[in-house]
């Protein structure tokens, strides 16, 4: 009976949470945006769809405040053992790696218009017959900047205000770090500084991209809906910048715990997650940089 005694408590303790509502909240916010992003769009629900939007964000925003409380109020209690902490490490893990096939699919949406459907229209190999039939005005080349049905655009520059973004990105990928390694090393106002450095970083590059989408919109005829290169580039730059805003917000609240004094060297996974997803999204935008700006 000593024996058994003595064989369990040779293990840690699980913490197992209590049931609770933000997934679900955070699915109705989704729903909301993805509605609200859809019809404002298309044009539906009577020109809500902005309205939608905006329901969907405000909820995300409020799923994000509480869930943080939570999770940031059970780290602090001691509630969380080091197989908890493995555990939080293989989900960030697997959490960045399904954001690596989202990416994926969409460059793979690009390569697949660039490199088979722009020479298949054009007639490459046997399809003369199709380029003839379906669109024989048709110049197979990249980007392609007039639509079916006419209307022309322009290809965003890669040298201006996305080089400017792509050294913004550089630069707060390394000074993300900076604050790592000084976290690690117990020297906090370094940390402070560093980690707020790499937030508003985050938020320049965002102002910026907003910048450059209304210079699209206005000047270059360059929207969502302006045939395959208008989509493939909204689609991608926009949800990179949507998870620009989400790492952003993380390192945010990071840094704020930071200035309560939160974290250790020994124990700071959180700023560990916020630091790994950082980069992710520098990496993303340096392929997107080389394979929608430049290439």
């Amino acid at each position: 009976m000593a024996n058994q005694t003595q064989s369990n408590s040779d293990y840690e303790n699980y913490y197992v949470p209590a049931t609770s509502a933000w997934p679900i909240v955070g699915a109705v916010a989704l729903f909301f945006i993805a509605m609200g992003a859809g019809s404002t769009v298309g044009g539906l629900f009577g020109g809500n769809g902005p309205w939608l939007l905006l329901t969907g964000v405000g909820l995300i925003l409020f799923m994000l405040t509480g869930w943080f409380r939570d999770v940031i109020h059970e780290s602090m209690t001691g509630l969380y053992s080091s197989q908890m902490d493995r555990s939080f490490r293989q989900g960030m893990s697997w959490f960045i790696f399904s954001e690596v096939m989202f990416f994926g699919a969409f460059f793979g949406a690009l390569f697949y218009a660039r490199l088979i459907a722009v020479p298949w229209l054009g007639g490459a190999g046997n399809n003369a017959m199709t380029h003839a039939v379906l669109w024989p005005e048709f110049i197979a080349s990249w980007p392609v900047v007039k639509t079916p049905g006419g209307t022309e655009t322009q290809a965003m520059p890669a040298f201006g205000l996305p080089l400017i973004n792509t050294v913004i990105l550089l630069a707060s990928s390394v000074t993300v770090h900076i604050a790592h390694v000084a976290l690690e090393g117990g020297e906090r106002e370094k940390v402070k500084k560093f980690l707020g450095l790499t937030v508003l970083l985050g938020w320049i590059f965002l102002f910026l991209q907003g910048v450059e989408y209304v210079h699209a919109y206005q000047d270059m005829n360059l929207k969502l809906d302006s045939g395959i290169y208008g989509n493939t580039f909204f689609m991608l730059t926009g949800f990179h910048g949507m998870h620009v805003l989400l790492g952003s917000i993380i390192l945010f609240v990071v840094w704020l715990r930071v200035m309560k004094g939160h974290f250790s060297p020994e124990h700071h996974f959180a700023f560990q997650a916020g630091s790994w997803y950082w980069h992710f999204v520098d990496v993303v935008w340096l392929c997107l940089f080389v394979f929608v700006y430049i290439i």
